[in-house]
This record gives C-alpha cells, sequence and structure tokens, in this order.
C-alpha cells in the first residue's frame, strides 16, 4: 500500500504550502535580517520557515522507521514538517506527533492545514512556551524534531532527556544556518560522554542527526 505521502490530500496540501513558502519567504527574511526581538517576531511570524521537500522525507523516514513510542516537534510553524510527521505516523498505525508553536496565530493555521491532509487525528498541537508544553511527556519519545528558537535546543534537549527512549533520534534543523546560536548544542550532542552518537546531514540548511546511545 502507498505511503500517506502519496495521498491526493496530503500531496495537494504539501504541494500547496511549499510552492507558498518558496514564494512567501525570501522577502520576510530579508526584512529580518539585522532585527532583533519583538520586530524580528513579528516579521517572522508570517514566514512559513519550513524544511525542504527533501528535508520532510527525512524527518518521514526518521518517524516511520523509529521503535514505537511519540514523536515531539519543537517548532511547529504552519505545520510542513508536522505533517510529513503525521503521515508516518499514519503510517506506523499507532502513536502520535506532539508539537509545540509559541505564536498561536502560527498554531491555529497550522491546525487548519493538518487538519486538510486529514491528519489531525494523529497531531497533539500546543500552544506556548516549549519548556512548559512539553513538560508531561510520557518516558516514550523516540524521535525528536528541534526547529524552534536556536537557543533553546540544548535547553530543551537536556529537559526531555530522561523522556528518550534508548535508540531515539534528535535531528536538529538549521545547523548551519545558525552555527554561532548552535554551537553549545552541537559542542553537547557531539561529545560521547553525554551520550550521543551525531552526523550532520548536509540537506538544505543542514541536520544534525543524533541517536540516543545509551
Amino acid at each position: 500500500m502507498p505511503s500517506t505521502l502519496f495521498d491526493p490530500k496530503v500531496k495537494r496540501v504539501l504541494d500547496a504550502m511549499h510552492n507558498a513558502a518558496d514564494e512567501n519567504d525570501p522577502p520576510l527574511l530579508a526584512r529580518a535580517r539585522g532585527k532583533e526581538g519583538t520586530a524580528r517576531t513579528s516579521i517572522l511570524g508570517e514566514a512559513f520557515i519550513p524544511v525542504s521537500r527533501d528535508g520532510g522525507r527525512l524527518v518521514y523516514t526518521l518517524v516511520r522507521g523509529a521503535s514505537p513510542g511519540t514523536t515531539v516537534e519543537f517548532g511547529t510553524s504552519f505545520g510542513i514538517s508536522t505533517i510529513y510527521m503525521a503521515a508516518a505516523m499514519r503510517d506506523r498505525g499507532a502513536g502520535r506527533v506532539i508539537t509545540t508553536e509559541l505564536l498561536q496565530s502560527k498554531a491555529d493555521r497550522a491546525r487548519e492545514y493538518i487538519r486538510e491532509a486529514g491528519l489531525l487525528d494523529v497531531v497533539d498541537l500546543r500552544v506556548g512556551d516549549a519548556l512548559e508544553t512539553l513538560k508531561d511527556l510520557d518516558a516514550d519519545v523516540t524521535v525528536l524534531f528541534l526547529d524552534g528558537w536556536k537557543d533553546l535546543y540544548l535547553p530543551l534537549l537536556k529537559q526531555l532527556e530522561p523522556k528518550l527512549a534508548p535508540g531515539a533520534f534528535v535531528a536538529a534543523d538549521d545547523i548551519h544556518l545558525f552555527p554561532d546560536a548552535l554551537k553549545a548544542y552541537l559542542d553537547y550532542v557531539r561529545e560521547p560522554k553525554n551520550g550521543y552518537v551525531s552526523v550532520t546531514f548536509p540537506e538544505g540548511d543542514a541536520v544534525e542527526l543524533s541517536v540516543r546511545s545509551r
């Protein structure tokens, strides 16, 4: 049976979202360059900032091939990567995607896109500070996808480590786009004594793919 990714409804939604991001994001990212704080947040609140099409297939592959358990996403945005992961959950036949987004406006749009793709039943979309919205997870996280504010990658990973199953995948997006902001995170997952085996996957702005080795 073909993957849910090839379901006409899912494919139509993803194609429309990727095309919209290709047109929408470049001028917004240009406007945000050099700005800080609320000014930058306001501009980026209108941007998709998605994974690429191949990046989406990568996260689908991770979720589809992972051990049974929960997938957690930090940084829903408008839900492109969420849909890829939810499609993998649908194909697995069990589990759910817990995704969290800081901005209510983005979460509202993401919910509609996910509903349009027919995948809302396997998604738990939470709104607010991820350090708060992800406090109550069970200890069965088998995939963690980090794609929100870069300064939270490491604090969030450390908070969720007790919830990671042995062999869990941790994928962190935009490694080459924000090398300075992510230096501490990369140093941490690349240090073997911290319990990870890690490699940089050169797709889009690069993904650091780590597996929990203990």
